[in-house]
């Protein structure tokens, strides 16, 4: 039988886990932490889910980062209301991490030209896309790609970097000899936890 992880019956460890997880996920494509699913809301409070790719995840801040389109439907969800939900599980690992929080968009600031200079050429480029993400297409190629730019600022004035201030974790693992979960949030400096029925 598989020994139990450490964070088992550790709650401090567990949310510890979970933010390795997630740090783990910004540099290893591979894993189901690199590609989250985030939920938004839109104007008529329905929601809406896609997946995106984590760019920077800070434990100590509570604060993760993915990028987006400014034109697109999320970018604009995120604008009106800022809240924001990410959700990764990874079978292998029997692990599920919820985070709810809010979320902010950087377009033309610090963080977003950071975010910029850091980003793939390849990446770039899918922000100077026309027309916009979400346009209705008379076909399925009807849309154009820049070429490498050479100075890499083609797209630049649609690429926005989001932060999502997490205020609750929730954190649920898989085992046949008990399940854990627990449930997190964030005070003002620290976060505060407990156990919870899975």
């Amino acid at each position: 039988m598989d020994a139990l992880p450490s964070f088992y019956d550790n709650l401090d460890g567990f949310r510890a886990e979970g933010w390795r997880r997630l740090a783990e996920g910004v540099t290893n494509r591979h894993s189901p932490f690199h590609t989250p699913s985030l939920a938004t809301v839109d104007a008529a409070g329905r929601p809406r889910l896609r997946t995106v790719v984590l760019r920077a995840a800070d434990a100590g801040a509570g604060a993760l980062r993915f990028h987006c389109d400014r034109r697109s439907d999320k970018a604009r969800e995120i604008a009106e209301n800022g809240l924001a939900a990410l959700h990764v599980y990874d079978g292998r690992a029997k692990l599920q991490l919820r985070i709810e929080g809010r979320a902010h968009l950087h377009q033309d600031d610090a963080v977003a030209d950071a975010a910029w200079g850091a980003a793939l050429t390849m990446s770039r480029i899918c922000y100077g896309v026309e027309p916009a993400p979400g346009t209705a297409l008379t076909a399925g190629d009807a849309y154009t790609m820049p070429d490498e730019d050479p100075e890499a600022r083609i797209g630049r004035e649609n690429f926005c970097a989001v932060v999502l201030s997490a205020e609750r974790l929730d954190l649920l693992y898989l085992d046949r000899r008990g399940h854990r979960r627990a449930v997190f949030r964030r005070g003002t400096e620290t976060w505060t936890g407990t156990w919870v029925a899975p």
